[in-house]
């Protein structure tokens, strides 16, 4: 097996804006005992990204380090102690930092193949964001047919999955989203509000009279009061971001002990039957077996149709600082996805 000598990837140095964004190109290492080196086809642009940028991640990792959560890619070279991986196949995988790389390490437990027929900027999207929605939906909620759910941020890169998987489920879906990407948004299926114009809650009541069944919340602890009160009997609250506490000041860690607390008073609350069966949970992807089982689930389903997944945009790697500003100004709907060696002028 053959290692490259060098390749391109992106170091964030400190803490700040997209200054602190830099490319250099350095010698890819040789897999450990378990490792599989891997030729990165593709790698999403994550809001994980952002809050690492910010220092405000709840696992951040020391500075400087390569970012990227999630990758698709082909299998260049593999350790001594692999044997379910050769070169030349194609792989997925979500090692939460590395990814924005020409050539990233992985542990060969933590691979998914992909099928060759699908491109790899779309395969990505469903990995960290696919996957989350999956779960969400299928696994965290149990959403049955016939339901109703209220999606918020539904342009964004897990909502716009959610918002398929829903009706493709069968499950009537609200969303909320600014106005801008209404448009590219109707051939879903999903009944849009506007949420910087229009009062959400108001509108969900004339949509869901008697409440919606489950609503999934990446906001943070401001929303969940009022998200609570749209609920249906028996319905449940899906907390699994804080993404509107990005630029609050105090710890990273302040909005998600807003989130423990109204999670366990609500569920004290439920234990006692004040909640009239409603429920909230705290939802975290991980890269275990069930990831691995939903992941080949999800490439199944854009290999066959049923899925779309929407890139937003194709940027080259050494565009990282780019595709950084694009993610914060909220202006793109679906994923936004870095692909080494892609050609500034095709993007």
């Amino acid at each position: 097996m053959t290692i490259p000598t060098s390749g391109t990837e992106i170091v964030l140095t400190g803490l700040g804006g997209t200054e602190v964004v830099t490319t250099r190109r350095s010698a890819p290492p040789a897999p450990g005992p378990h490792g599989v080196l891997v030729r990165v086809e593709a790698a999403g642009v994550a809001f994980a990204e952002v809050q690492m940028l910010r220092g405000r991640y709840p696992a951040q990792p020391k500075f400087p380090f390569v970012p990227g959560y999630d990758l698709v890619g082909e299998v260049v070279a593999v350790g001594s102690a692999v044997t379910s991986w050769r070169p030349g196949q194609r792989v997925a995988a979500m090692p939460r930092t590395g990814a924005w790389a020409e050539y990233a390490e992985v542990r060969d437990s933590e691979l998914v193949p992909v099928p060759d027929d699908i491109d790899a900027a779309t395969a990505v999207s469903v990995v960290l964001n696919g996957v989350t929605a999956w779960q969400l939906l299928h696994r965290a909620a149990k959403v049955r047919r016939g339901r109703t759910v209220l999606v918020h941020g539904v342009g964004g890169g897990v909502g716009i999955l959610l918002a398929q998987l829903g009706v493709a489920a069968g499950v009537r879906v609200i969303g909320t989203a600014s106005a801008r990407r209404h448009e590219a948004l109707r051939d879903i299926g999903v009944e849009l509000i506007d949420h910087r114009t229009e009062d959400v809650g108001s509108r969900v009541a004339e949509l869901a009279p008697g409440g919606v069944d489950a609503i999934f919340d990446p906001l943070g602890p401001a929303s969940l009061d009022r998200s609570w009160r749209l609920l249906a009997p028996g319905g449940s609250l899906h907390a699994y971001g804080s993404s509107a506490t990005l630029h609050d000041d105090g710890p990273w860690w302040l909005p998600y002990l807003g989130l423990g607390r109204r999670l366990a008073g609500w569920e004290l609350a439920r234990l006692f039957g004040r909640t009239g069966g409603r429920r909230m949970r705290m939802y975290y992807v991980k890269p275990n077996a069930q990831f691995r089982t939903d992941l080949a689930e999800l490439l199944r389903m854009v290999a066959s149709g049923q899925l779309r997944p929407r890139v937003a945009r194709r940027l080259p790697l050494e565009s990282a600082a780019r595709a950084l500003d694009l993610h914060m100004a909220g202006t793109e709907t679906g994923r936004i996805v870095l692909v080494p060696g892609l050609s500034p002028d095709r993007t």
